[in-house]
This record gives structure tokens, C-alpha cells and sequence, in this order.
């Protein structure tokens, strides 16, 4: 095991946060080369420990411990002896992220001769080969053929269709029992699955009968640089920067918008000595703390609802708040409440540009509330940062975006219900970091980053469109 892993075992253990025999049991479904946050994901999802602060400022402590060196015997069994299964430096097993040109595969016709220790075994080395072969999704549903998404193009795996019993069959083997009961009660789940790796599930049943969508989480957080930020590092710098107000990231489904989430965290996570508290729908990416503390809740599992996780979460003392989705009035609501409290607010939506984001936003309100709403979202509001992922030339993708930073223009367009204003005001104000989708992508085209079929497909700017073609 890794001396992260050994330390959080053995620290765990004085703070009884677990017993030997959870963590043995951990051990043997993850494997010898589990990550740290994996391992303590783990522990959780099996309902081994409920005190998740806690369990997080250990884990926190054995990554800096593990930076030192394992601890001496072997926690896992408290003989006293060395651990004989920590791997020498340099050697070992890949990275469950390690990059790999060979497609994955599956023996999808022989899912009925297979038992259920088999099967799951063989189903995480799918998630696995799928996660190094660098596609985002695997789809598993009755009546068609296995599929991947990667660079948004659909692939299929196999020509296999699956029946209903195989679909059923592969998409509930890593469930627990419980998680299976409520799966087939409510005909509609999400959670997150950890193993090789982390993956985001949503199983659901549809005409033909089971289905389940697995989206792959990187293994580690990327910084927001690596994510093609790298021209707006600063202006988004110094949003993450104030204390309190709202920062909204949008952008289509299958955008980025929760790898751009977890890399702010993680920023925020590595800059700053604050409570943070997030709301998601599952927690996704694992965040042990670092110099803040990192309080993650899950909708469903620690909470109802966003809403009610948001009234609850000011009362426990946090300095920032991340919310998973922004979709209903009371959560946007109390959002904005929120940042004019004195919190730093950061969460998502479903939109594709600045204009779109604070209409969609302002216009959740009844009437009677409009003129009181503008108000507060014009002081309370810091930016607004919306993202698309465009398929490269050279292969992978390219992030594009599109950055409002709140100034006095902006706070009087947003009072004023001006929103057609905006665009020509983020145009001039490029100084303050501001910038436009359009201009983004016909930069992209212009260094022959993306295609002219592409650009033209997310430029609407008349004058740049004549330009591409």
C-alpha cells in the first residue's frame, strides 16, 4: 500500500474512526495500489465512517506523513512487523490513468456464464482500460451496443446488443445491496464509484430496461492552468481571491464545468486557510484537506437537497460555499443570500454565455421580486465564467470561454434589466480581464487550433464569421 494510505490507516485507527477489519475490507476490493483518496472514498460509501470531517483532517495529515514515509509495522494487521506490500520506489503497477492507445474491451456475451465475483472484477478493469484509453463515458444500455464517448465522438466496443438480464446484471454488480434496493425502487440513481479510479454513475431503466452512464473523473485534479486557462490565470485568480460574492461556472452538459469546479477548490484548497463547505450531486472529486478544511456533502446521502444543504451550511461556519448545480429559485435564492452574508459562493449552471447565465438567473423570480433581486445580484455578483469543449485539430479537445468580470457597467446594466448591453461592455472591457466566446474562438481558429467548421459552428459575431470563411 502507499504511505499515505498506511498513515491514514494508522491514524484512523487511534481516532477509532473505523475498525482493522473495514480497512481489511477496503483493501481487498481497491487492491494494493489504491490512492489515498480512493481508500478513504471507500470507507465512506461502505458506511464505515459517518464522522467524514474528521475522517478528512486525517486523511489530510497521512498525505503529509506519506510525503515522509510509511510508518513503521503493518497497521492493516498491528503485528508490529514491516509492511512487506509497500512497492519500491520506482516500481510497482501504472497509474490507473495511464495513457494508452489500446480501445477496451469486454466479454459482453459471456456476461450469463459469468458469477458475480467474476463479473464485477472483469467490470472494473472495463472502467479502467476505458479511463486509460482517455474516453470520458462508458454506456452500458439494454437493447444496443456498448459504447465510449471520447473527444465527444461516440465509439462502440463491441457489436454485442445487450439483453435486458446482461444490462441489468452489469449495471447493478458494483452496487451494494442497499444501493441496489433503492436503484430498482426508484428506477433512477446516481452515485459515485470508486475503485481504479473514481467514476460518476447515473443508472436509470427505459423502454428496453437498464441503462447506466459512467463518466470517468480524472484521478488527479488538473490546475486551472492545464485546463487551457492559462491566457485568464489572472482574472480568474482574482475572483477566487475575495471573500465573499458570487461566481457562476456554466457551460453545456459534458463542458468541464466540474473539472473547472474541482481545480477552483483545489486552488482555493492550496491558497487559502478558510471552511470550505460543498454541495454536490455525487461528490465527484475527493478533496482532502490542505490548508483549509474541506467539508463535502452529498445531495441525497448527507442532505435532501442543494436548498436545504445551502440553509444548513450557514449555519456551520463556512467561509466558502460550492454548490454542485444551480437549477430551482430556493437554491439560487439562497445562493445569493449566501454571498451577501459574507461567503464566498461558487457554483454552476446549464448556459452558454454571460448574457444567458444572469437571465436565466434574474428570471427564476416572480415580478414582485425583480427590482429587489436585480439589486443584490448586482452588488453581490463577482464573475461569471462560461466554457466549451471543442473538438481540436490535432485530436483531444480545446477549452474556449467566455469571462465577465463585475464592475460599475455591469452592476448598472444587471439594475437596469439591460442584458443586451452586456456584450459590447465585456467587449471594452478586456482590461479588466474580460472576454468574449466569439473572440476566444476565433483566436482558437486563427492559431489553427480548431477547425473553420468548428469555429463557424460557435461563432456568432457576423464580422468573424465573414472572416473564418
Amino acid at each position: 500500500m502507499k504511505p499515505d494510505v498506511l498513515w491514514l490507516v494508522r491514524l484512523g485507527l487511534d481516532q477509532r474512526l473505523f475498525t482493522r477489519d473495514q480497512c481489511r475490507a477496503v483493501r481487498a476490493a481497491l487492491g494494493d495500489n489504491a490512492d489515498i483518496a480512493d481508500f478513504a472514498q471507500k470507507l465512506i460509501d461502505d458506511g464505515f465512517v459517518e464522522d467524514i470531517p474528521t475522517l478528512e483532517k486525517v486523511a489530510g495529515l497521512a498525505m503529509t506523513k506519506g510525503a515522509k514515509g510509511a510508518p513503521g509495522g503493518d497497521p492493516f494487521y498491528g503485528d508490529g512487523t514491516a509492511a512487506p506490500f509497500i512497492p519500491e520506489a520506482g516500481k510497482g503497477g501504472t497509474s490507473p490513468r495511464a495513457a494508452t492507445t489500446v480501445a477496451p474491451t469486454f466479454p459482453f456475451g459471456n456476461v450469463a456464464r459469468m458469477d458475480d465475483a467474476a463479473l464485477a472484477t472483469a467490470f472494473r478493469d472495463l472502467l479502467h482500460a476505458t479511463a486509460a484509453y482517455g474516453a470520458s463515458d462508458l454506456h452500458l444500455s439494454t437493447g444496443a451496443q456498448p459504447f465510449i464517448r471520447k473527444d465527444r465522438q461516440l465509439t462502440f466496443i463491441s457489436s454485442h446488443i445487450l439483453t435486458p438480464d446482461d444490462s441489468l446484471r452489469l449495471n447493478t454488480v458494483l452496487l451494494t445491496a442497499g444501493q441496489k434496493k433503492v436503484f430498482l425502487e426508484r428506477k433512477d440513481y446516481d452515485y459515485a464509484l470508486s475503485g481504479k479510479g473514481r467514476y460518476r454513475v447515473n443508472l436509470m431503466f427505459h423502454k428496453n430496461g437498464a441503462a447506466g452512464a459512467y463518466r470517468m473523473v480524472p484521478e488527479q485534479v488538473p490546475s486551472l492552468g492545464d485546463l487551457g486557462f492559462a491566457e485568464h490565470l489572472g482574472t480568474i485568480k482574482k475572483l477566487l481571491s475575495y471573500h465573499n460574492g458570487l461566481i457562476l461556472v456554466t457551460g453545456p452538459v459534458g463542458s468541464g464545468k466540474t473539472t473547472t469546479l474541482a481545480s477552483m477548490v483545489a486552488y482555493l484548497n492550496e491558497t487559502r486557510t478558510d471552511h470550505i463547505i460543498t454541495v454536490e450531486d455525487p461528490i465527484e472529486v475527493v478533496q482532502p484537506a490542505q490548508g483549509c478544511n474541506v467539508t463535502q456533502r452529498e445531495v441525497g446521502r448527507h442532505t435532501k437537497t442543494f436548498a436545504s444543504a445551502l440553509k444548513g451550511a450557514l449555519r456551520e461556519d463556512p467561509d466558502i460555499i460550492i454548490i454542485g448545480e444551480l437549477r430551482d429559485l430556493e437554491t439560487i435564492e439562497m445562493a445569493i443570500t449566501a454571498s451577501e452574508t459574507g461567503h464566498l459562493v461558487i457554483g454552476t449552471m446549464h448556459t452558454s454565455d454571460a448574457a444567458t447565465t444572469l437571465n436565466r438567473v434574474l428570471d427564476v423570480f416572480p415580478p414582485g421580486q425583480q427590482m429587489q433581486i436585480r439589486a443584490s445580484v448586482a452588488e453581490s455578483l463577482r464573475g461569471v465564467v462560461c466554457q466549451r469543449l471543442l473538438p481540436g485539430t490535432g485530436g483531444g479537445l480545446m477549452l474556449a470561454c467566455e469571462i465577465l468580470v463585475n464592475n460599475t457597467a455591469i452592476q448598472n446594466l444587471i439594475r437596469e434589466g439591460k442584458s443586451q448591453g452586456l456584450r459590447n461592455t465585456m467587449e471594452t472591457g478586456v482590461r479588466e480581464g474580460m472576454c468574449l466566446m466569439d473572440n476566444v474562438v476565433f483566436k482558437l481558429w486563427q492559431d489553427r487550433k480548431v477547425s473553420a467548421e468548428t469555429a463557424l459552428a460557435n461563432i456568432t459575431n457576423r464580422v468573424l464569421r465573414v472572416k473564418v470563411t
